[in-house]
């Protein structure tokens, strides 16, 4: 007599008994290896516009076109007499009267050039996500659940294009030689949140989803919670470095660990207004060189102190893959401190101040890879083993 059957089992065409298996993934799998590279692109894509960016700020380049044509803008000057139309606007801006009045053309077109490849990496990012969205939608290749994800990109990149013209027309009024620095945090932490977006993501598709599902009861909430405390304390401190880069604050106090031989420094709640009186105290936390520092650096030491609880919790994890995520994110923050520290010392100098940068980057990346390993612990075999 024959035993009793699963419900996970099918009866073939000759009455064999077959098993059913791959319910979960057997159905919207869609082509998840190659979002997943073309996620890494667009990622590569825009740390790369995130490197520009800052390269546009430290050598003032971002105030050099001013206007924003989102579509024959992607031209440059083709012609002497183009070069020309171009510099006359430049011309008319306050960068240009109160900071670079006499500059020659020779000289605008290299400020030129920065600004211009910045947005034309912008339209290729936009260009990219375009090209692959419609094409993996048209084939239906996309993952059960991934279409709002992954459109929802798209838009985020669209913002960014009107945020990004938002931040350079706050420099082409009044006395203005650079842009607003809130609304170039607001740019940089939209680049930052993209950027975090696509890292998930590229976590997510790297495992099947049966694997994702079975990983999830195995969170860790306490390392969860953790790690999502030191993504958000990050984000902020990245927001406060873009406060610093947009007032030139990095070049203000080149010691450290004083500021200039003092723990808190001189003046820090005062801003000047247009007649010379004192502003509202509240400007001085987004325009007063000496506090914006002065923040940035404590919350620095505060991250700091955070991601040492975080390593010493992630080490006690029954993970392999959650403490070698940790001691990443502890060397990274380690190595991110002491580029934040040469940075002051060299007065914010060009390859040490991007380097900079592009720790934060690593930084981000990193602690977003370390929250995914707490809500989706990885198993190990029994021949690595967990603990």
């Amino acid at each position: 007599m024959a035993g009793k059957r699963s419900i996970f089992e099918e009866v073939g065409a000759q009455g064999q008994v077959q098993p059913a298996g791959g319910m979960i993934d057997g159905a919207g799998l869609g082509s998840r290896g190659a979002i997943r590279a073309w996620l890494v692109v667009i990622f590569m894509m825009v740390a790369l516009m995130v490197m520009v960016g800052g390269l546009t700020r430290l050598t003032d380049s971002g105030l050099s076109i001013t206007e924003w044509r989102p579509i024959m803008g992607a031209l440059p000057p083709m012609t002497a007499a183009d070069w020309a139309v171009e510099f006359d606007k430049y011309k008319a801006s306050p960068q240009y009267l109160l900071m670079n009045h006499g500059m020659e053309v020779s000289e605008f077109k290299v400020i030129f050039w920065w600004e211009w490849g910045h947005r034309n990496l912008g339209r290729a990012i936009g260009l990219v996500w375009a090209v692959g969205f419609f094409f993996f939608v048209l084939t239906r290749k996309v993952p059960s659940g991934w279409t709002g994800r992954l459109f929802g990109l798209g838009l985020l990149g669209g913002l960014q294009g009107a945020i990004g013209w938002w931040m350079v027309s706050s420099g082409l009024q009044g006395e203005m030689v650079s842009v607003a620095s809130y609304r170039l945090a607001t740019h940089l932490g939209l680049a930052f949140a993209i950027l975090g977006l696509c890292a998930w993501y590229v976590f997510l598709l790297g495992r099947r989803e049966v694997d994702l599902l079975q990983a999830r009861r195995n969170v860790e909430p306490k390392l969860k919670g953790m790690t999502t405390g030191l993504m958000h304390l990050l984000f902020l401190q990245i927001l406060l470095g873009a406060l610093v880069a947009g007032i030139d604050a990095g070049r203000a106090f080149p010691t450290w660990p004083d500021m200039n031989g003092a723990f808190f420094p001189a003046d820090a709640f005062y801003v000047p207004g247009p007649n010379g009186e004192s502003r509202p105290a509240w400007a001085a936390f987004f325009e007063n060189a000496g506090l914006v520092q002065f923040i940035h650096r404590m919350v620095g030491y505060a991250l700091f102190a955070f991601a040492v609880v975080v390593w010493l919790r992630g080490r006690k994890s029954a993970y392999a893959s959650m403490r070698g995520a940790a001691n990443a994110v502890m060397v990274m923050v380690v190595v991110q401190m002491g580029l934040g520290i040469w940075t002051a010392l060299t007065a914010a100098t060009l390859h040490v101040a991007i380097t900079h940068q592009v720790g934060a980057v690593l930084l981000w990346v990193l602690v977003i890879r370390a929250r995914h390993m707490a809500a989706y612990p990885v198993q190990g075999s029994i021949r690595e083993g967990t603990v």
